[in-house]
């Protein structure tokens, strides 16, 4: 019981510093930015750079586990990740921000993997999959964290202390590592030369995409020339990799497999559910940030958050088995649809305690969906051969951190062409000779009656008012819209899932299944 408990404390610890860095940094991006006198677009390029690297991290993450164990694969990013922060706590630079957000972003990649085997020794051979789903819920808590944490960190000095305590943390984790190590492998030799040219073409291909993903909605899609080029580069490589892959004896990405019908249909699974639960981080998020809420009054916000992912994974571990992994998923996009309903009414009144509900059932959805998802997918992998897994292994991380970054680009995209239509609506109808608009406006110049004596500035400061308090309804409209929206596309894809599973029930009827998959299994 004691080895069984410093597994779970190194997993925690592990798990931790794999999500919760990039985390913070998310979460206190408007300080840092301030603070090193970025533009938005320089800001944004921080996180990006980090799902940038740890999207393709993930197509050498299984190779070198089984060529040299997932932990000496985590101690080398933890030490180039430890080198470069030490680095840039001493010459600090944007530059230096950039590059430190990119190793953490490979070192994360590993970790990940790392923090979920330690925390599978916790349990006994019976109940991994229960442990599968603690293990992946774990993952999912380090934003909300993050941001409850951010305000005592930030009190402690300015944000310098943020990338202190990641280095910290990140030291605890190497240590603890070393000393209480994973049970040996059996360790073979895989790596083949041409997997250092697939990956040498897939990986700046990924990190194309994310990045235009990322600064679409900042920098505007029709805008940049730039993010045609990079998406046509990105078309090219995936090209070029897929013809090296489709031709090779021994692959590392099954491109056939890929091609299947029920490998699309996971697939655009995977990704849609990603996109649909990003409304939590963008939409509710930032309708309250937009209303004036800062981190200091979103402490209970995300403690709800927080709350609602533990029982999510929770009851998906307590509920695991092989004929409840279809109605966890199928409970998941319902509680979406429930979710965004009850938020696409908000007013400029609306407060965190007014969306506890909502948010709790979306964070629910976040932390159940996880686990049933992972085991489909590896049982499907596993069905068609062990030499699968790879490939899966990169699927499924692409479709979850591409999806998290087309979920906030589109419907950041969405609500700020709805932000527009919303203002200029509203302006359109504010007529200055209208008495309704009139007194509104001599009640906004008393305002500012004891600072400015001039009834004509004192006017205009009126205007500008007025014309603040438009724009922030026009933003509360358009965040609706987002809820909206949302609920929309997630009974859709409630409704695609029951005819899956209705086809799968009726195929089953008729032929039973392969050993150890149930119909839900079989929808997906």
């Amino acid at each position: 019981m004691r080895l069984r408990i410093a597994y779970l404390a190194v997993g925690l610890l592990v798990s931790a510093t794999s999500g919760l860095g990039n985390a913070i940094v998310s979460a206190n991006l408007p300080e840092i930015q301030g603070s090193l006198g970025l533009t938005p677009v320089q800001g944004a390029w921080l996180p990006t750079a980090y799902v940038m690297v740890n999207v393709s991290s993930n197509l050498i993450l299984f190779k070198c586990r089984q060529q040299f164990g997932i932990r000496r694969f985590a101690e080398a990013g933890l030490l180039a990740y430890l080198l470069v922060t030490a680095l840039y706590l001493l010459v600090q630079s944007y530059e230096a921000a950039v590059a430190v957000r990119a190793i953490a972003g490979f070192a994360a990649a590993p970790m990940s993997a790392l923090s979920v085997f330690y925390i599978l020794q916790v349990f006994p051979k019976a109940k991994l999959g229960q442990g599968l789903c603690v293990a992946l819920g774990l993952s999912q808590v380090w934003t909300p964290v993050a941001w409850l944490m951010s305000p005592a960190l930030l009190d402690l000095g300015d944000w310098q202390t943020l990338y202190l305590f990641e280095f910290g943390l990140a030291t605890c984790t190497l240590a603890a590592c070393v000393v209480l190590k994973l049970p040996p492998g059996i360790r073979i030799k895989v790596f083949e030369r041409t997997d250092l040219l697939t990956f040498a073409l897939l990986a700046p291909a990924f990190a194309l995409i994310g990045a235009v993903l990322a600064q679409g909605r900042i920098q505007w899609w029709t805008e940049q020339l730039w993010m045609a080029v990079a998406l046509i580069v990105a078309l090219a490589l995936f090209l070029g990799a897929f013809l090296i892959e489709h031709h090779r004896s021994n692959p590392l990405i099954m491109t056939r497999w890929l091609g299947t019908g029920e490998t699309i249909r996971f697939a655009i699974g995977a990704f849609g559910m990603r996109m649909l639960l990003s409304e939590q981080t963008f939409a509710a998020a930032g309708l309250l940030r937009t209303l004036g809420m800062g981190p200091d009054q979103l402490q209970f916000f995300y403690a709800v958050i927080l709350a609602g992912i533990v029982f999510g994974f929770a009851v998906s571990a307590l509920t695991f088995g092989p004929k409840g992994l279809m109605v966890q998923l199928l409970g998941s996009v319902a509680l979406i649809v429930i979710g965004s309903l009850l938020d696409n009414d908000a007013t400029s009144d609306t407060r965190p305690n007014t969306m506890i509900v909502s948010q709790f059932l979306l964070a629910m959805a976040s932390g159940l969906f996880m686990g049933p998802l992972l085991l489909i997918g590896v049982m499907k992998a596993l069905s068609k051969g062990a030499d699968h897994i790879v490939t899966f292994a990169v699927l499924f991380a692409v479709t979850q951190s591409l999806g998290g970054l087309a979920g906030s680009a589109i419907y950041g995209t969405f609500q700020q062409v709805r932000e527009h239509e919303y203002s200029a609506q509203i302006t359109a109808n504010l007529d200055p000779g209208d008495p309704v608009v009139a007194q509104r406006l001599a009640q906004q110049g008393q305002v500012y009656a004891a600072q400015v004596t001039d009834p004509v500035r004192r006017q205009a400061q009126g205007v500008g008012l007025l014309a603040r308090t438009a724009t922030r309804e026009a933003n509360v409209r358009a965040y609706n819209d987002i809820f909206t929206l949302n609920a929309i596309l997630a009974g859709l894809f409630l409704v695609w899932s029951v005819f899956r599973v209705a086809l799968a029930a009726r195929a089953a009827r008729n032929q039973p299944p392969p050993a150890g998959q149930d119909a839900g299994a079989a929808a997906v």
